[in-house]
């Protein structure tokens, strides 16, 4: 078996030349995958039960045979091809860790995870470097795979990426990265909620600079003070209030710094405002917006962007689709597209300071084992209706029987009008001055490609009713 050790110094993958590797997945990160191997002069057999591979199966190869093994996320650590690969010995990589191996630059990277916030955050990275004058790609979890960025020759990588992706991860050394929150979510992936949180604490392991976390959630804390770090990486923390000594916060609406800087040990830094943001939505900026800006600000300040970068990236920023999108105003009811909220943590905050029996909750898709009782409790008396859907509609349907049952309900049957029957539903359902939300907290591709799909599905039917 050849060397499979990362060099000290990226050489674009030309130590892997020579080496066999087996791909489980032909997804976007497989196809990145082969097509790197096939320039470094490595060769590659791809497997995909879904056909657009070499193979549908691991059997019939000899797994001896093959030097590592890159593993997409669609292949869990229990699944039968993973154990059979642990079985046979062979080094196993995520799409993260095979792209790290294949750089091409010594470019700093600045990685962000959570449950939730993932991608506004790491886009929020992307703008704030790009108005600090660095060439920054913004990769990963969503937008070009890493692999792909990793080998183009940037400046700077701000990747987005997920537990899945944390899982198989070994010699990653980012410059900075932060993990926003933790929640239960991929369970049926993971196994076990603390599985799921072993992986998520893999995001501060070998981190250069600064290991990012917000400063008032005691597990994201402990996950930085146990992480096996480079010496002289410092802890930064992200407050709502009050910054201390290593930390951003907010005073007054002004963004501050108290981690990056000469002066950082005297006083405090103005990076932004809060009124920086106030674009992005409707009424007030919510607390999770401002926590995302922080960490974004505080990966970006450590890696050299300057104070004043902060405040005009964020003025840059726009949202992503489908992230509490306003749709339209129809007969004096609003529509927002939440398609993004694909577990119940995201879906809360999207409920975040809408009135009392005001939200008609279009929700549902694949349930990926999670439980929606503390969901359903947070968002009750905000509720003036849900329409389900889904194909696993049971795990909310009796969360909202135990602790919602005043809330009239209305289960929408799968079918290819799903998502136009749901519109229809909410819409007989709300009153003037509601809101019709989707905001499913589910996977979503029991019914669709992904949750754009899902979101444009309801953007759509929703922009062609008629007024009353």
């Amino acid at each position: 078996m050849l060397d499979m050790i990362a060099p000290a110094s990226p050489d674009g993958g030309e130590h892997l030349a020579g080496a066999r590797f087996l791909v489980l997945g032909m997804g976007v990160g497989g196809t990145s995958t082969v097509r790197a191997l096939d320039e470094v002069g490595a060769s590659a057999v791809s497997v995909d039960a879904n056909g657009g591979a070499d193979a549908t199966s691991i059997e019939g190869l000899r797994l001896g045979e093959f030097d590592a093994v890159m593993v997409s996320a669609a292949f869990a650590p229990h699944s039968a091809p993973v154990l059979a690969c642990q079985a046979a010995g062979l080094p196993l990589w995520s799409e993260m860790e095979f792209a790290w191996r294949v750089r091409a630059s010594d470019a700093p990277w600045v990685m962000v995870t959570g449950t939730n916030g993932k991608t506004t955050t790491t886009q929020m990275v992307g703008s704030i470097a790009t108005a600090a004058g660095l060439d920054v790609k913004v990769c990963g979890n969503m937008g070009e795979p890493v692999i792909d960025a990793a080998r183009a020759g940037h400046g700077l990588l701000a990747v987005e990426i997920a537990s899945l992706q944390l899982h198989f991860t070994s010699t990653i050394s980012p410059a900075a990265t932060v993990c926003l929150n933790v929640d239960s979510d991929h369970l049926d992936w993971h196994g076990s909620l603390e599985a799921y949180r072993a992986d998520k604490a893999r995001v501060y392991r070998h981190v250069r600079t600064a290991a990012v976390y917000p400063a008032r959630d005691r597990l994201v804390e402990a996950m930085v003070e146990e992480a096996d770090v480079i010496e002289g990486c410092r802890a930064v923390g992200v407050t709502l209030g009050a910054p201390s000594i290593s930390q951003l916060g907010v005073v007054d609406g002004i963004l501050l710094d108290r981690s990056f800087g000469d002066a950082r040990h005297r006083q405090a830094i103005e990076i932004g405002h809060v009124s920086d943001l106030q674009h992005l939505v409707s009424g007030d900026v919510p607390p999770y917006l401002v926590t995302n800006a922080l960490s974004a600000a505080a990966l970006v300040r450590a890696v050299g962007g300057s104070p004043e970068a902060v405040g005009a990236g964020l003025r840059a920023f726009s949202l992503d689709h489908h992230r509490t999108a306003f749709v339209r105003w129809l007969d004096d009811v609003a529509y927002v597209d939440d398609s993004k909220a694909t577990n119940a943590h995201a879906a809360i905050a999207a409920f975040g300071g809408r009135p009392a029996r005001s939200v008609v909750w279009i929700a549902g898709g694949l349930a990926k084992g999670q439980t929606f009782d503390s969901l359903v409790a947070e968002v009750r008396d905000r509720l003036r209706a849900v329409v389900l859907i889904g194909v696993e509609a049971e795990p909310l349907a009796a969360a909202l029987a135990e602790h919602a049952a005043d809330v009239p309900v209305k289960r929408i049957g799968p079918g290819e009008t799903v998502m136009s029957d749901a519109v229809e539903a909410a819409r007989e359902l709300a009153h003037p001055g509601d809101t019709v939300l989707l905001s499913p907290a589910c996977a979503s591709m029991d019914q669709f490609r992904d949750y754009a799909d899902r979101g444009e599905a309801f953007a759509e039917r929703v922009r062609s009713l008629e007024g009353s």
